[in-house]
């Protein structure tokens, strides 16, 4: 594990998501209605769909496919279909980039 350089934080406006590709992983960057920073794994844990197309409400993203939509502080869905939370990773801003642990 080590701390990598994402993004800049004016890359993602509020309540919104980008993708963030690193080797041969996905990953998404969130950033919710208060300026936090959440990183996870990219794809939907229900049908492997890419959450970055995803819409963001407050700290939540909806998988655009079936509408599972997963909380981003821990991972956790909050509504089926999917049944597998998804893999979250420490985030941080430093030195104004958007930096995860992965």
């Amino acid at each position: 594990m080590a701390w990598i350089d994402a993004c800049s934080p004016d890359d993602i406006p509020s309540e919104d998501v980008i993708r963030f590709d690193h080797g041969a992983r996905t990953f998404i960057i969130v950033r919710d209605h208060e300026d936090g920073f959440w990183c996870a794994d990219g794809l939907c844990t229900h049908e492997d769909i890419h959450l970055c197309d995803g819409m963001v409400v407050e700290c939540t993203i909806e998988c655009p496919k079936h509408s599972s939509i997963f909380n981003m502080t821990n991972g956790e869905v909050e509504t089926p279909p999917a049944c597998n939370n998804l893999r979250t990773y420490p985030t941080k801003v430093e030195g104004g980039r958007v930096l995860v642990d992965i």
